[in-house]
């Protein structure tokens, strides 16, 4: 759990021309709270009640006190050695209590010096300052006391908290950081069910620290037949992981995060001083790629002094400059980012093919392209594998070429959906390989190919045939599919992290389908490892409209990024169901020119 709260000393002294002598400074705060605590104050409590106390730094006196809520806007400082204290939570309230179960203290302290003509920021991080005690009564306790035992603690009579049943496990603050000797003393008082016999404990908890957590465990033991019961305290101390950070505020650019940097749009981000620059429109940013032909973006408003801006159009693999402007100047210092790489799809218009690999069908590959994205297999197909057989090897090629229908270059990908002799089989071509026959019940596909890049689109050109199912064998839980129903044709695009460990596959192809067993089949829509997905299905009609060739822009839903891909999954089918074995048998589908965008 922890909170931020920023706070500006922007402190400037002006220096006579006529005399040596310094002129007082000022010094200016500024606090904007982002209270993730589940505490009793909100926000606005939080700020407004929160103490700033400035002293000289040796001690000599308390310079200046505030509360936020009523502090004005500048105050003025000779030039001197300073020490500021923030106080907030229970500790900054004019009656704050000793011993509470609702609101935590914090404090912090800095020391900083106001010199002639400068400004000076200062950093304060405000800690935990209050003990935290927490009371666990075991199982037992309740089975074997009569109701209304507690325990009661505190470090001295006036100041205690009371534990009982109802409230055991909830955290209490205690405020002991200006106690002499810091003490928690504590005592157990209960009845046992059986006898009526009272139960009491007591003891002292010494060297008390702020922001440590104090826990005691009641539980009994067995002697002799009768029950006895114990206090154990736990003297391993507890570090509570409760900041406030005091920092500075100051106009400038603040560095992006590497995730936000994408291969065609990135976002900035600002810190604003809105006691100099109140109006947002005056707010933008300014990139460049050569730092003089500058491009400018309007800034988003994020909240009070933070502002951003998502910069699209860029280029990818590319250097950017890139500043703030508030107020008609630039503020600060440029900075830059560079944006990632934007992979591509190997063969994406499918002209690199051989039959090297089985001599039965053609593969999307050329060992002797001269593309070398070209030259090893990156597209898989039910037709088969190296080594391994396929439906070709049953005389049926599912996925070919088509010279006569094409978009891009002189050759298209044809998958065709077909029923081979005792199962349907539909038309494919996925990144993997085809790991195998399952006899004549099925097959094993390894899905996926490694990819770092993060494109934002697949861009691909369609054409699809089709007609009414005649081959149904099973269907996916909740289609009820009948032979009324068209089929229908599907490409999909998946970016992961998927390890094979978990999905069976290979290093180079993680996911393993095997369509003999539908545990194996995987909703890249809701899998874990699937960072980012889209798909398109094209459902035939009796006008079968999609029998001409049409740009498909498939849109990626990023659902986590941060997480760099390991993988990419393109599946395409001319029968989306053909894991299932239903489909049209005389189903053709056909791609060509397929690209990621990056935007």
């Amino acid at each position: 759990m922890k909170k931020a709260i920023l706070i500006l000393f922007a402190a400037a002294l002006v220096a006579s021309c006529k005399t040596v002598e310094q002129e007082p400074g000022y010094l200016y705060i500024g606090v904007n709270l982002d209270n993730s605590s589940k505490a009793a104050m909100n926000d606005a409590q939080l700020l407004s009640s929160a103490l700033v106390r400035i002293y000289y730094a040796d001690f000599s006196g308390l310079v200046k006190e505030y509360r936020y809520g009523a502090m004005p806007e500048k105050i003025y400082l000779p030039a001197n050695s300073y020490r500021v204290d923030v106080i907030a939570g229970e500790a900054a309230l004019d009656a704050p209590r000793r011993a509470n179960f609702e609101q935590i203290s914090y404090k912090g302290s800095q020391t900083f010096e106001i010199s002639g003509g400068k400004s000076t920021n200062v950093v304060v991080e405000a800690r935990v300052s209050s003990a935290v005690t927490k009371v666990i009564f075991k199982n037992n306790v309740p089975a074997n006391l009569a109701p209304g035992y507690k325990l009661t603690i505190g470090p001295d009579a006036d100041n205690t908290l009371v534990y009982t049943a109802e409230n055991a496990g909830n955290p209490g603050f205690f405020i002991v950081n200006d106690l002499d000797e810091p003490v928690l003393n504590w005592k157990f008082e209960g009845e046992k069910a059986k006898t009526g016999a009272s139960v009491v404990r007591q003891g002292v908890i010494s060297g008390i620290e702020p922001g440590k957590a104090y826990e005691l465990t009641i539980k009994y033991t067995v002697r002799e037949g009768d029950v006895d019961f114990n206090i154990y305290v736990d003297t391993e101390l507890k570090a509570i992981d409760d900041i406030i950070i005091f920092e500075p505020v100051s106009t400038g650019l603040v560095a992006s995060a590497d995730y936000e940097i994408w291969a065609g749009h990135a976002t900035v981000h600002a810190d604003v001083d809105e006691g100099e620059f109140s109006d947002p429109s005056t707010i933008f940013f300014e990139y460049s790629t050569d730092g003089t032909s500058w491009q400018r973006k309007a800034a988003n408003r994020v909240s009070e002094g933070t502002y951003d801006a998502v910069i699209t159009g860029l280029t990818p693999s590319t250097k950017y400059s890139y500043r703030l402007i508030a107020g008609g100047e630039v503020q600060g210092d440029p900075m830059e980012f560079t944006t990632e790489d934007a992979p591509v799809v190997p063969n994406g218009s499918f002209e690199e093919t051989s039959t090297s690999a089985s001599g039965k069908y053609t593969e999307f590959y050329n060992p002797n392209s001269s593309d070398p994205l070209c030259r090893n297999p990156w597209w898989g197909s039910g037709n088969g594998a190296q080594g391994v057989d396929g439906s070709a090897d049953m005389g049926y090629v599912i996925t070919k070429v088509d010279t006569g229908e094409k978009v891009d270059g002189k050759q298209s990908a044809c998958l065709e959906s077909t029923w081979a002799v005792v199962k349907f089989a539909a038309g494919n071509l996925f990144t993997g390989t085809f790991g195998g026959l399952v006899g004549t019940k099925g097959g094993k596909v390894n899905f996926g190919r490694p990819f770092t890049g993060r494109p934002t689109a697949l861009r691909v050109w369609l054409k699809y045939s089709t007609g009414k199912i005649n081959r149904i064998d099973g269907q996916p839980a909740g289609e009820t599919l009948t032979t009324n129903d068209y089929d229908r044709a599907r490409v999909l695009v998946g970016l992961g992290i998927w390890s094979p460990r978990t999905y069976g596959g290979t290093k180079d192809s993680p996911v393993l389908v095997n369509t003999t067993d539908h545990s194996t089949f995987v909703d890249y829509s809701t899998d874990a490892s699937t960072l980012a997905y889209g798909e398109i299905v094209l459902t035939g009609n009796a006008g079968n409209t999609h029998n001409s060739w049409k740009q498909y822009t498939i849109p990626i839903d990023w659902r986590d990024g941060i997480t760099t891909p390991q993988y990419i999954i393109i599946s395409c089918a001319s029968s989306m169901f053909g894991d299932y074995f239903t489909g049209c048998d005389s189903a053709k589908l056909w791609i060509d020119k397929m690209e990621l965008l990056y935007e």
